[in-house]
């Protein structure tokens, strides 16, 4: 099954990464640089799930991830926060703004693609 994806994150290294691996699969996949332009996409769109990077400008991964969840066509969309951090202040920090999962970088393409589609498999509507 073929998916929409938002990826935003400030590394183009990541996000063409996230775009090979993920695509690969079949999914749309919509790559932005910073919480800005992911919050104007999401003003008119529904992706299936969405990568957002921890550490952009403008808006971090936390920000984006609050103001998602209390949107309510959005509060059902999965939510991956990636992180250089893996500790558990950034755990317990995501899990506060709704985050329904947590990836640290570096990232495994096999290990991404699986969370994904359990997230969205598991999503109540």
């Amino acid at each position: 099954m073929s998916y929409t994806i938002l990826v935003a994150d400030d590394e183009p290294a990541i996000r063409t990464m996230l775009e090979v691996i993920l695509s690969a699969d079949g999914h749309q996949i919509v790559a932005v640089s910073d919480g800005k332009s992911a919050l104007e996409y999401l003003q008119t769109h529904t992706p299936d799930v969405m990568l957002l990077d921890i550490h952009m400008p403008y808006m971090d991964g936390f920000e984006i991830c609050s103001r998602v969840k209390r949107i309510k066509r959005l509060r059902n969309t999965p939510v991956v926060l990636l992180t250089a951090m893996d500790d558990d202040q950034t755990r317990d920090h995501a899990k506060l703004v709704g985050a329904d999962d947590i990836v640290s970088k570096p990232l495994s393409g096999k290990n991404l693609r699986g969370r994904i589609t359990h997230l969205i498999n598991a999503r109540q509507p």
